[in-house]
């Protein structure tokens, strides 16, 4: 609940991220969070499987972000939430979550 009062919202179609950037207090530098809305995907199957590709997309892209969170000693709490109503491909879920990736960077290197 914290990381929806206190965190702070990006938009890169066709997600939306929620993060929160703290002072790290142990090794484990990020933690994310996927979730597609029961409201635009009726059946699981479409549910599952865009969180599947988030996730993987996710995997793919986060090394970048994890050596600047390292190397600042932040925390990053973060839900990427699937916000279109219509059906997308894996390019465009990994161009969006990359984007998101490279928006929150340049938010750490800020701090």
């Amino acid at each position: 609940m914290e990381l929806f009062e206190n965190g702070e919202s990006l938009f890169a179609h066709p997600i939306k991220a929620v993060y929160k950037l703290s002072k790290a207090e142990s090794d484990n530098y990020s933690k994310a969070a996927f979730s597609v809305s029961k409201r635009n995907f009726k059946r699981a199957v479409d549910r599952n499987h865009y969180k599947r590709l988030m996730r993987e997309s996710y995997r793919l892209n986060r090394l970048s972000i994890q050596s600047k969170l390292e190397t600042s000693e932040t925390h990053m709490s973060v839900m990427f939430i699937y916000a279109s109503k219509e059906h997308s491909d894996y390019h465009s879920v990994e161009k969006g979550i990359c984007r998101l990736l490279g928006m929150i960077e340049k938010k750490i290197a800020t701090i």
